[in-house]
């Protein structure tokens, strides 16, 4: 996959690409990531990028020459990151991954001249209702979100079970000591029934979301919970599985909910995945 980032500011972008996941998925050719620095294709001998708004008011607007010409030099989905733009979150992210080329068009000042978002962009995106000094951080949070679902940048496991990925906010973490100032883990964590431990996660993510994110529950019917367990999706993947089943309403409604534990789909839960007799698949249907 081929990220470009169409920004004024390219050194703020440094750290982002040599450190941590996205350096990591860079290195070893997932994904190839170009910051161009919108000033290379202003033409006048102060390289000025921006202009006082036609109608009057305050701030200062990105002109839209440099911009059409150095879009001509990329290709992919255009997205413009802007407080006006769609909010960003894992569903999108999900169906940008797919994209084989992307460009970014990091905004800032007042904006970028109406024409060129008329006539070059396809989405326009905000990562929230907040006030930032520019769209390069919008950029990078974007970019970081589809870089880590690139395949084998990270382990398929682990940002299935993150916070969104599946409509539900993260369980809890521990890990070493066990006891740390009289604070201790969940003793079902400590206790090595992975059953027990598959659905103490399940539940704290269930709990965790409504009481946090109510609105990704209450805005639909929750129906039922299918807790599958581990190994269902052997070898891709030996995580433990919770399927949601929602009514889109618009407006909630869950009243009763089905949980239904299921322990067998009539394949063994190792790598083989050998067929066995026992299967909670027709008694779930």
């Amino acid at each position: 996959m081929k990220i470009n980032i169409l920004t004024l500011f390219p050194k703020m972008f440094d750290g982002f690409l040599s450190e941590s996941i996205v350096a990591r998925a860079i290195k070893f050719g997932a994904v190839e990531v170009n910051i161009i620095d919108i000033r290379d294709y202003c033409f006048d001998k102060h390289k000025q990028a921006d202009d006082m708004p036609f109608g009057g008011g305050n701030g200062m607007v990105m002109k839209p020459e440099p911009l059409f010409l150095a879009l001509e030099n990329v290709s992919g989905k255009v997205i413009y990151t802007s407080p006006q733009g769609k909010t960003f979150n894992q569903e999108i992210a999900k169906e940008l991954v797919k994209e084989e080329e992307l460009t970014i068009i990091a905004g800032h000042y007042e904006g970028i001249d109406e024409r060129v978002v008329e006539n070059k962009v396809d989405m326009e995106l905000s990562i929230g209702d907040f006030v930032l000094t520019g769209g390069e951080i919008p950029a990078m949070a974007v970019s970081d979100t589809i870089i880590r679902l690139l395949p084998d940048v990270i382990k398929k496991e682990s940002y299935e079970n993150d916070s969104f990925y599946n409509g539900l906010l993260d369980y809890p973490h521990y890990t070493r000591p066990a006891e740390y100032k009289g604070l201790k883990v969940p003793e079902v964590l400590l206790s090595g029934n992975h059953k027990k431990i598959d659905e103490w996660r399940l539940k704290e993510s269930l709990r965790r979301t409504y009481l946090r994110r109510k609105e990704l529950i209450e805005n639909n019917q929750l129906e039922a919970v299918i807790s599958m367990p581990s190994g269902v999706f052997k070898p891709y993947a030996g995580v433990s599985t919770g399927i949601l089943i929602f009514t889109k309403t618009g407006n909630g409604g869950t009243d009763n909910v089905w949980f239904y534990d299921m322990t067998a789909d009539g394949y063994s839960l190792d790598d083989k995945r050998n067929p066995v007799e026992e299967n909670d698949i027709p008694d779930i249907i």
